[in-house]
């Protein structure tokens, strides 16, 4: 399969560092040494969001334990920032500090997880109203390209990539709304939300169903359809959410 079309995605979040490697829930995370041009605390806080957000949070029912030794090595820092910038990841509820000083990922119950879903889908409802009235046309007519890759084979023979070009295509909709309000309130849901698109995605005709979906709120959000472009938006998440209320047990 070719590479994918146009990524979009919130920054830092989804953005993939380059060099050296560590592991959070079974995966490879790349990480890149930093630098010292800036505070180190403040890297190290950047470098931990994506491992986060990159880890496989839902992907099984065991929590994931970061390792300060490796994450320190894989760095090339003290342990001083990376304590510095995991507390302030606990302060923001991302991490969490079990037995032993263990350092988890924080994962969400089910009926948070909703609930945030139900979060997403109002504000990428209202980030669909404004990318109608100040993304450019060519802005719009990018998101088609990002599921060039998928026409001629069903999203689900190509299942990471899909994944991942479905993220990207909810992160652009947040970016056309040229909204800081509205960017700023969502990324902090960003991390887990992702994670259960994810999980979700390859299961019960997920895929299928949801780039049909995508090509529909294109096609509204090309039409300049204001109401329909909200609708469609919004509904597709809170299908999510019915989705995750009806089979997603193990989050409990």
């Amino acid at each position: 399969m070719k590479s994918s079309g146009t990524r979009a995605s919130m920054p830092s979040e989804t953005q993939a560092p380059e060099n050296a490697d560590t592991r959070a829930g079974g995966s490879t995370l790349s990480l890149e040494p930093i630098s010292a041009a800036a505070s180190l605390r403040d890297q190290a806080y950047v470098k931990l969001r994506q491992v986060i957000a990159e880890a496989d949070i839902y992907g099984s029912r065991e929590e994931i334990r970061l390792d300060e030794k490796e994450l320190t090595e894989a760095l090339g820092v003290s342990r001083t920032p990376i304590r510095e910038a995991m507390a302030l990841l606990q302060l923001e509820g991302f991490l969490r500090t079990g037995s032993r000083r263990g350092i988890y990922i924080l994962r969400k119950s089910k009926r948070e997880i909703v609930e945030m879903i139900h979060m997403w889908a109002a504000l990428e409802s209202a980030a669909a109203q404004l990318a109608i009235q100040r993304a450019a046309d060519e802005e719009i007519a990018e998101l088609r390209h990002m599921f060039d890759d998928f026409h001629e084979s069903m999203p689900a023979e190509h299942i990471d990539e899909y994944s991942e070009a479905n993220i990207a295509f909810h992160s652009a909709i947040v970016r056309l709304s040229k909204s800081d309000v509205i960017f700023d309130t969502i990324k902090n849901i960003f991390v887990h939300v992702r994670a259960i698109r994810k999980m979700t995605l390859p299961q019960s005709d997920r895929a299928a169903r949801s780039i049909a979906d995508h090509m529909r709120i294109i096609e509204a959000l090309e039409a300049r359809d204001t109401e329909l472009a909200e609708r469609l938006v919004k509904q597709h998440s809170l299908d999510l959410a019915a989705f995750v209320e009806a089979n997603c047990d193990f989050l409990d």
